[in-house]
């Protein structure tokens, strides 16, 4: 059962993180457990770890409903991010070995042809292999840990700045300056280069939240 849970849970959790899902949504044991074809058990454990990770609010006999992040409180999330993903590029300037070097080029690379073509889907994708790619190469689990849980509870968020071509154009220019500090293995230009690029990203972030819940606001009823 633990297994089915966990199944569940991951797939609710990238619905959460891709929009499918979006912040105000509402989601239950019982169209849980009828949308997975699994019994109530693991449809329970699913919504409650995504609740203990920030995601949904559950009351176990109301349900849940997807959590929307305040501008405020997104931007408090990205400041600690921008600490842990400055040290887990700090850290992959000085242990990521040279297949992890090549794996991430070639990411960058993906990303640059993305970026080029205006395609916000792909380029989305191309981000977070290049991301992942530096959690590995820090070679430190926690840490590892700690920013995908920031990351999942502000990702719903993040292909909306992603489609912005001002801003994939911007953030495809950081990554080619992380690689580089990388490559060269030099720790605090890659800390530096990461610092930039997460709070600018992240700043753009909570900006075009604000902006979209202003817009809410004026819709009537």
């Amino acid at each position: 059962m633990v297994g089915v849970g966990a199944k569940v849970w991951r797939q609710l959790e990238h619905d959460i993180a891709t929009g499918q899902l979006p912040p105000g949504s509402r989601v239950d044991v019982k169209s849980v457990a009828e949308r997975f074809g699994v019994s109530r058990t693991p449809a329970r454990e699913a919504l409650l770890q995504l609740a203990a990770a920030g995601l949904i609010d559950f009351q176990p006999r109301r349900g849940g409903i997807v959590i929307t992040l305040d501008p405020g409180a997104a931007l408090a999330m990205v400041e600690v991010l921008v600490v842990l993903e400055a040290r887990a590029a700090q850290l992959a300037a000085e242990r990521m070995n040279d297949d992890g070097r090549a794996e991430l080029q070639a990411a960058h690379a993906t990303g640059a042809a993305a970026a080029a073509k205006g395609d916000g889907s792909a380029y989305a994708d191309a981000n977070e292999r290049f991301h992942e790619l530096i959690y590995r190469g820090a070679r430190n689990d926690y840490l590892h840990r700690q920013v995908l849980d920031l990351r999942s509870r502000l990702a719903f968020h993040r292909p909306v700045a992603l489609a912005q071509p001002e801003r994939m154009r911007a953030s495809n220019a950081d990554h080619a300056l992380i690689l580089a500090a990388i490559l060269r293995s030099d720790p605090e230009a890659a800390r530096l280069a990461m610092t930039n690029h997460i709070a600018v990203g992240g700043t753009t972030q909570t900006e075009l939240m604000a902006l979209a819940a202003k817009r809410r606001a004026r819709q009537p009823g």
